[in-house]
Formats: C-alpha cells, sequence, structure tokens
C-alpha cells in the first residue's frame, strides 16, 4: 500500500514538473487526475471509520477455568458510505481468546455479528477491550486505524474439583447434619424472637427488641451441631515452588496452563483447593469464613450460602503467592479470629517450621486445627519436606497431604494422619 501511494506521489510531482517544462496540457491533466484521486481516498478512508456502532456483549462477567467463555459482537452501519471492508482488533487479556475479526462489505442499515468462544485456561483478573478498527479506501492506497478504549472486567475463578467426602478427624465436629429444629440450649444460631416467659435465662433476652416493644423479648434457638470451618490459605512468597516450566503471562503474573493438568505451582494447588473445600462445606450448609493474604488482606466471617462462596472464588481468582508475611505472621496476626471450638484448615506448602507453633498455641486456646499439607518435594525433588511432616505429626495436628498430580478428590477423602 505505501508502495502504491508513492508512486502516485511520483506521478503527479513528475506530471507537473514536465509539464511546466513542456507546457503540454495533458500532463497537468494527469497531475490534476492523480491528485484528485489521492485526495478522495484520504477523505473516503476518514469517512470509513465514521458511521460505525459496534457492540460486545455476554452473558457473565464471570466464568471459572475450565468454561467456555462467549462473546457476541455486532457491527450496525450508521452513516451514508457503505463500509466495503473493516478489520477488528482486539486487545483483550484473556489468554487465548480471539475475538479479532475481518468484517466483509456492509451495505444500508443492515447489521453484522460473529461470535467469540474462548475456553478459559488460566484464574485471573482479565480485561475485556480495548478496540481498533483500521478500514480504508476503494482503491487500497490508505488505511487509518480508529481506536475505541472501552473495557470490561472479566473475572476467573479457579477450578473446582468435586469432593465425596471430606474426613475431618472424629471429634472435631460437634455432631451430625444440621438439625434445623429449636432447642433450649444456647447455640450460635438464632432463628427467631418470642415473648419472655417465666424461667427463661436472662442470657437469652433479646435486648433491642425488649426496648423497642416495652415487653421482655427472647431469642429462640436453633439446633445446629455443626462447627464453623475457618478456611486460611497461606500465599507468602516463601512458600512458593513450581515447576521451571510454568509459564505466566502479563503484569499480573497470571499461570498459564499448557495442558489439561493443574499447573505445577503451589500457588495453582492452594488456590483449588481452597475453593473445593469452600464449595464442599458451603454445598453441605457448613458455615465458612475466609482468610488469605492474596497479598492484599482478604477476610471473609463465617458465612452460608452461595454469595460467600462467590466472595471466596474472586478472592481466589486474583490470588498470588507474593505475600511478604509468612504463615506463622499470618497466624500471628490474625488469632484473634479464631475462637473456641472452630475447625480451623490451613492450606499451606511452607517449609519453615515456624507456623506449627503458631497452631499449637490455637490448639491450646480451643481451636481445632487440620492441615492441608501441599508436599513442596513432588514440585521439585531437592526440596526435603520430612522434617516439617514429621514436626505436624508430633504437634498432634491432623494432616492430608497432596503432592503433585495427585487426585486431589481422593487425597482429600483420606483420613487425616
Amino acid at each position: 500500500m505505501p508502495g502504491r501511494r508513492n508512486a502516485l506521489y511520483i506521478l503527479t510531482i513528475v506530471s507537473l514538473l514536465v509539464g511546466l517544462f513542456t507546457g503540454r496540457a495533458e500532463l497537468f491533466s494527469i497531475a490534476y487526475l492523480v491528485g484528485a484521486l489521492l485526495a478522495a481516498s484520504l477523505l473516503w478512508t476518514w469517512l470509513s471509520l465514521r458511521g460505525i456502532a459496534i457492540r460486545r456483549s455476554t452473558r457473565a462477567r464471570r466464568s471459572q477455568v475450565g468454561r467456555v467463555f462467549k462473546e457476541t459482537f455486532s457491527l450496525r452501519k450508521t452513516g451514508i458510505l457503505p463500509k466495503l471492508w473493516l478489520e477488528i482488533y482486539d486487545h483483550s487479556t484473556l489468554p487465548g481468546h480471539n475475538a479479532s475479526h475481518i468484517v466483509p462489505t456492509v451495505l444500508g442499515g443492515r447489521e453484522y455479528s460473529w461470535e467469540a468462544q474462548t475456553i478459559c485456561s488460566a484464574r485471573g483478573e482479565f480485561q475485556l477491550g480495548p478496540m481498533t478498527v483500521l478500514s480504508g479506501d476503494p482503491f487500497g492506497l490508505f488505511n487509518a486505524p480508529r481506536h475505541i478504549g472501552l473495557t470490561e472486567r472479566l473475572v476467573v475463578y479457579p477450578l473446582t474439583i468435586e469432593l465425596e467426602q471430606v474426613n475431618l478427624p472424629v471429634g472435631f465436629l460437634s455432631g451430625g447434619e444440621a438439625q434445623r429444629q429449636l432447642t433450649h440450649q444456647v447455640t450460635t444460631i438464632a432463628s427467631s424472637i418470642r415473648d419472655y416467659v417465666p424461667g427463661d435465662s436472662m442470657n437469652r433476652i433479646h435486648w433491642r427488641s425488649t426496648a423497642r416493644s416495652g415487653n421482655l423479648m427472647v431469642k429462640e434457638f436453633e439446633l445446629d451441631p455443626l462447627v464453623d470451618i475457618w478456611l486460611l490459605c497461606d500465599f507468602s512468597a516463601e512458600s512458593l515452588v513450581e515447576d521451571t516450566n510454568v509459564k505466566r503471562s502479563g503484569t499480573a503474573g497470571t499461570i498459564i496452563a499448557s495442558s489439561n493438568l493443574i499447573p505445577p505451582s503451589t500457588e495453582e494447588y492452594a488456590a483449588i483447593l481452597a475453593a473445593s473445600l469452600a464449595k464442599h462445606f458451603l454445598e453441605d450448609e457448613r458455615m465458612v469464613g475466609f482468610i488469605a493474604y492474596t497479598p492484599q488482606r482478604q477476610l471473609f466471617q463465617p458465612e452460608r450460602g452461595g454469595r460467600q462462596l462467590a466472595r471466596i472464588l474472586e478472592a481466589l481468582a486474583i490470588a498470588r503467592s507474593t505475600s511478604n508475611h509468612s504463615l506463622a505472621e499470618l497466624l500471628s496476626l490474625e488469632t484473634h479470629q479464631f475462637t473456641r471450638g472452630r475447625t480451623l484448615l490451613v492450606i499451606t506448602a511452607s517449609r519453615d517450621q515456624a507456623w506449627i507453633s503458631g497452631l499449637q498455641i490455637l490448639q491450646r486456646r480451643g481451636v481445632r486445627p487440620v492441615c492441608v499439607y501441599i508436599d513442596a518435594n513432588t514440585f521439585n525433588p531437592r526440596l526435603d519436606t520430612s522434617a516439617v511432616r514429621g514436626m505436624v505429626q508430633l504437634a498432634g495436628i491432623p494432616t492430608l497431604t497432596v503432592g503433585k498430580d495427585d487426585d486431589i478428590a481422593l487425597a482429600l477423602k483420606q483420613r487425616p494422619q
């Protein structure tokens, strides 16, 4: 295209110069004709990028690793001139998302649509857009880009593994399935308010309702034998171990999966374990809390339901093992969150033994810790984790061990050692 345009420039200049020296009128006519062609082509190129409307739409701005993300694009001509060709270049950061497209001739008020489908291969927060539209004149002399800066945010949740069962140690649960029946005992679940009757304990009085109604009101408690569970996920930089073949993209450091297997990184295994356990317990109507430094502090008090799961999955989607706080420091900073009788599930690949003392202190305070240990030795055989695993066993902390390429559902189904 530049060569063709330069040839016309040269032809125009030569025609004018020769016409001036020879006085031949046809040379001036050629120069004027070529000049008019260049001017018309330049004007057409400018107008070809005006009078178009592009819309991109998707059903949801949330997806998950392994799922297909679909985007629909539509282009409508709103101007007078026909659009002979348009090249759409999409600059989305979602790995493998190829939404760029060549739009053929669009006449009249027609609308042209296309669809882009991508299998999400990496968790994280990604940007959809911006786009660049390229067009030109019918003679192929000029082309010009137009930048469309509109962007949208897409969050891809980590992969979750369906867990048939997770064997928490005997004695760590205060019962079986949720009873959903009223009890005279004071439990953590207050279901309703009723009028005071003689014999009701003073600690059952609901003072706010009493002040509002003018009559003594007491709380009705629901018998729920299941204790709250805290998930603590270690994303400290010192615990990160990954294969040298692991590829990351962009400034966010997103791990790109090279196969259908889980990327060989303790960071990815920690995110998948936490997501799978949260989904398992929340679907079982358990109260689940979550805490991690991703590296930003993420803390969600124990709750039930899909909203809590969405919060946890979103936090795990952007989690990176870049925190300067070790697991021992995290336990020290957040120890006040874990009250007596709670179960604390710690997910870590740390080879530092200091965090074991932190769990022992919590254990003496009535917190019931369980460790899901990601064995760094299976990711890098030069790393020795036997000392850590031995100390955890000596401390009497029930532990489930997960290694690289292990069947996670099967590993979590085992009885903790």
